[in-house]
């Protein structure tokens, strides 16, 4: 019996890849100079902010600054998202009835904490309705290892095995797998073909309708 759910955040909670992206290519043109691609960013989603900017700063031979580069990142982020930022459809209302029902739930994200206050004040969620907050702050290895997933676990007082992970992102899915939970793909920055042959036991377009209810049940 499943006791308890994890979600990531970015493509989950709310889609704001494309404002992270947004925000990273302001950075890399204010700060270096340098015009980059939003497509530079793909193989990187899901990993947390210093290797999402990170690897493209290899591609393009820049030499961060840490943790300024990420802080004017973030900054950048923030500005973005103002009025702009909305969650995927259906989750608030899912989130809401899954702790009605008494289900543990947590929120697991590669990104740094002040990320995931923005994100949640933008979309309404206030952070007291999760039993665990893990933030990329909180682990040494990010995805795709499984630490996350293994120490929101471990905060909510449940095996991996009775949680099921909700991840947008197939570095996230493989995470959750080799944490030994079950994990749903979320099909918003990734088809669910896609999340299928990264491991996900299932998947969902968004939270709306009866696709996501059924976990509930």
């Amino acid at each position: 019996m499943m006791k308890a759910f994890i979600f990531d955040m970015d493509g989950v909670l709310c889609d704001s890849e494309m404002f992270m992206t947004e925000a990273a290519c302001r950075m890399f043109a204010t700060v270096h100079g340098t015009n980059v691609s939003p497509e530079d960013f793909e193989p990187f989603v899901g990993t947390g902010e210093d290797r999402y900017l990170g690897g493209v700063a290899e591609k393009y031979g820049i030499k961060l600054t840490m943790p300024r580069d990420k802080e004017t990142a973030y900054r950048l982020y923030a500005e973005c998202v103002q009025g702009r930022l909305h969650p995927v459809p259906g989750v608030v209302d899912f989130i809401r009835q899954a702790a009605a029902k008494g289900l543990k739930l947590a929120v697991a994200t590669s990104a740094d904490k002040i990320k995931m206050e923005v994100n949640l004040r933008e979309i309404g969620l206030d952070e007291a309705i999760f039993h665990a907050l893990v933030t990329g702050s909180d682990i040494e290895h990010k995805k795709p290892a499984p630490d996350i997933f293994l120490k929101a676990a471990e905060r909510l007082g449940v095996a991996p095995q009775e949680c099921i992970v909700f991840e947008d992102a197939i570095n996230g899915v493989q995470a959750a797998k080799a944490a030994g939970a079950r994990c749903v793909g979320v099909a918003t920055s990734f088809s669910a073909d896609t999340l299928e042959k990264a491991g996900a036991d299932e998947t969902i377009n968004d939270f709306s309708g009866s696709a996501s209810t059924v976990f509930l049940n």
